[in-house]
């Protein structure tokens, strides 16, 4: 006598926990997964995906050809700082808020913090370990906080130095107000104002002596 063919068995419900259980390990082997082949296709492809950004990057810092490894979403200030050891860039708020972090870029004070890097190729970007002279001489911004001592902390000097340079290159005599008002993006946590605004404005008489 033939015997029957055996039936199937019916998978039983699920529970809740089973099914969120397996979703995520769903989740996590797909991952995995994407992972492997994202490497896997990094390594074997011989150009860039369209859209996408160059890594390997030129920029032109205090004068000098850097040659660095950057992602798309890198700011300047990380790049300054982390990649091309120029640590005179602070970082504060890294929202541009504070000014701490306040470069040069075509003589424009700019938040590096909120500055992509690849977006200034081909500009000129100066720090304030670039600011002085080659010889060593201090930039006159740079020389009027060592005249009147103008920080406590310091932790916001380079950023209103940077600041100021680049505004005394636009209005090389302003008054005291309008040099207020010039470098109001920056602050300073000690909140020593008045002293900064001494210096700021004999920065200005340093500049137009020369």
């Amino acid at each position: 006598m033939e015997k029957a063919p055996e039936t199937p068995d019916v998978p039983r419900s699920l529970t809740r926990r089973q099914l969120i259980q397996g979703v995520i390990a769903a989740g996590v082997t797909a991952s995995a997964a994407t992972y492997l082949y994202r490497g896997s296709a990094a390594v074997l492809s011989k150009s860039s995906l369209a859209g996408s950004v160059e890594r390997l990057i030129t920029l032109n810092v205090n004068g000098q050809l850097r040659h660095v490894d950057v992602m798309k979403q890198e700011t300047l200030a990380m790049t300054l700082r982390y990649k091309l050891g120029l640590t005179g860039t602070k970082l504060g708020c890294d929202r541009s808020e504070c000014g701490a972090c306040t470069v040069l870029i075509d003589d424009v004070p700019r938040y590096s913090c909120s500055v992509l890097t690849h977006t200034v190729r081909g500009g000129k970007v100066v720090t304030i370990e670039g600011l002085a002279a080659p010889d060593g001489t201090l930039h006159p911004v740079q020389q009027a906080v060592v005249d009147e001592q103008a920080f406590q902390c310091a932790f916001c000097m380079s950023g209103f130095i940077m600041a100021t340079a680049g505004y005394l290159k636009e209005n090389p005599n302003p008054t005291r107000a309008e040099l207020a008002h010039g470098i109001s993006g920056n602050l300073c946590r000690c909140a020593d104002y008045n002293k900064i605004l001494n210096a700021m404005m004999h920065a200005g008489d340093l500049m137009r002596r020369a």
